[in-house]
């Protein structure tokens, strides 16, 4: 299976060039954060044209501006994981493999941001079967070479921020780096380690996080992981596409269960 994450950034007017760069890929599966609810009829009509023509997309149950997407050659919706703001995830069932696609609200919404880290690390504890998560998560803000792992609690110095304390500490390393502690493995760092930082968001003057991941439960095995930076660098989104070849480990039996969503 090949995996596609990308947050499209609400990029509109380049829409028909983006479904063209992840055309090109061949995915089996995309899960796309920040379709703009307007742009959702055209996302549709493009993903059928590149061969994903099943889709499901988060409820924008508050009036905000974007959805999540995840779109197969097969899929069957299944069970969101239950977050703040249901708009902000979404999940389908495609060959056995449970996906799970998530949009993180960033610092600038408050508490919702932790909030929506520890339900997502909640829900992935109750759920079985060979599972993936991805998606811009909005954390950490440092990776080290020895693997810490440094979060948006804490300032450029690495001190934690008294308005924001442990809990929201917590709430990040929960997930980036600590799905792992639930048998999830990130797919690019177990590849490829953490020898290099490989931003896939960056700022005007060179700075950048790796905010975007694809995590796989114990079941999968990543293949193959790649940073599309340059769809970033030549204008598509402001974030790299990640893609994963992922398989189902030998001798591991799947299974994925289905509910509810909303399929085109």
């Amino acid at each position: 299976m090949r995996l596609i994450s990308w947050n499209v950034n609400r990029r509109t007017s380049v829409l028909v060039e983006q479904a063209a760069a992840l055309a090109s890929r061949e995915p089996t599966v995309v899960a796309l954060q920040e379709v703009t609810v307007r742009s959702w009829p055209l996302w549709q009509a493009a993903l059928t044209t590149i061969g994903l023509p099943h889709a499901v997309r988060s409820d924008p149950f508050r009036p905000r501006r974007t959805v999540v997407v995840i779109a197969a050659r097969e899929l069957e919706p299944a069970d969101a994981l239950a977050v703040p703001w249901p708009e902000s995830t979404v999940a389908a069932a495609v060959q056995g493999i449970t996906v799970h696609a998530a949009h993180v609200p960033n610092a600038a919404n408050g508490q919702v941001k932790p909030d929506t880290l520890a339900a997502m690390r909640a829900g992935l504890e109750q759920g079985s079967g060979p599972r993936v998560v991805c998606g811009d998560f909005n954390t950490p803000r440092r990776e080290h070479p020895d693997g810490t792992v440094i979060s948006f609690a804490r300032d450029t110095r690495e001190r934690l921020r008294a308005e924001r304390g442990e809990p929201w500490d917590s709430a990040e390393l929960g997930v980036v780096p600590g799905l792992r502690d639930l048998g999830f493995a990130d797919a690019w760092r177990t590849l490829h380690g953490y020898g290099s930082k490989d931003p896939s968001w960056v700022f005007s003057h060179g700075g950048g996080w790796r905010l975007d991941h694809v995590f796989l439960s114990a079941e999968l095995e990543p293949v193959a992981a790649t940073y599309h930076h340059a769809w970033r660098d030549s204008g598509l989104s402001d974030h790299s596409a990640l893609e994963v070849d992922l398989k189902v480990r030998s001798g591991t039996d799947g299974g994925a269960g289905s509910g509810n969503g909303l399929r085109v």
